[in-house]
């Protein structure tokens, strides 16, 4: 009887002590340095997270460089990471994987960006159950406000430092008002508003600038498109006089490669700024510069 009694406490007690760990709270700060954690979704939450946290925090990025964000499975020890977290930094409806370990763990120490911001209806096609297009990113005036927020959210956890937040937060918002120029500049006088993507990453930045995105696919950037659609769009572009299919940096270009070659015109790439690949020295900045000036050429704008 004893044995069977201290075999079961052997087994029971190493889970009983990982789950005191997890709802205390004890393994806040392993692996970061001593600092509190920031658990980010994907690149463009990572690196706001990042300007505006500063020193304070260790930011972890949920999202591997080079991955796919849509595809994206958290492991075990990122879902306790979620829990563990101070804050939880994500755009619900982009990661199932991710609002599922907020909803489980985190409901009451996260931001959801898009709740700060007015958001844009999902493409007509996806629209049927109220979802809202997620990629507010590329629209630099209202991640400009993601900044304000998430300032004011980390003042607020680690009040002794509340000023420091609030200060680069109003820094990044200053440059990302300055980016917002520098589109509204360049994009302002056009000799085409249509913009042909692999998916529907850019409606946000259309909106914005004036322009008109069309899709090949909608919001899943690896959903296969029908021969019809394809037929549809190299159509579009015949009549409209566009001479460009964006493809992306992370998707398979192999669908717009196809609709390039059915409409006779070329492929340029349009970095919807949803990750950096392995060793790029890329940020935020850099990529959405870059993507100014390709739609500059593709659009032919003066």
């Amino acid at each position: 009887m004893f044995t069977h009694t201290c075999s079961v406490r052997s087994r029971i007690l190493p889970i009983a002590l990982a789950a005191l760990l997890v709802v205390c709270g004890c393994g806040a700060r392993a692996g970061t340095g001593g600092k509190p954690r920031l658990t980010a979704a994907f690149y463009p939450l990572a690196w706001l997270a990042a300007q505006v946290a500063g020193p304070g925090f260790y930011v972890q990025n949920l999202t591997k460089p080079g991955a796919e964000p849509h595809d994206l499975e958290l492991t075990p020890r990122q879902v306790i990471d979620v829990g563990e977290s101070k804050l939880a930094f994500y755009i619900k409806g982009v990661q199932p994987a991710v609002d599922k370990a907020v909803r489980q763990h985190a409901k009451n120490h996260s931001l959801d960006a898009e709740s700060v911001v007015t958001t844009l209806p999902a493409p007509q096609d996806e629209a049927n159950d109220g979802a809202a297009d997620p990629h507010l990113w590329l629209d630099p005036s209202r991640f400009a406000t993601v900044a304000t927020a998430l300032g004011e959210r980390l003042a607020r956890i680690d009040g002794e430092n509340a000023a420091g937040y609030r200060a680069r937060a109003a820094q990044v918002v200053a440059r990302l008002n300055a980016l917002d120029a520098e589109f509204r500049t360049g994009l302002r006088a056009c000799a085409r508003k249509e913009i042909v993507t692999g998916h529907a990453a850019f409606g946000y930045l259309a909106a914005r600038y004036g322009l008109t995105q069309v899709g090949i696919a909608g919001l899943d950037p690896e959903a296969e498109p029908s021969p019809q659609r394809i037929a549809e769009m190299t159509r579009l572009i015949r009549r409209t006089g566009a001479t460009t299919v964006f493809t992306e940096t992370l998707a398979s270009p192999k669908t717009a490669d196809t609709l390039a070659r059915e409409a006779g015109v070329r492929t340029e790439v349009l970095d919807p700024v949803e990750g950096v690949r392995p060793g790029s020295h890329d940020d935020y900045f850099s990529i959405m510069r870059r993507d100014l000036a390709t739609l500059r050429t593709a659009l032919g704008c003066s």
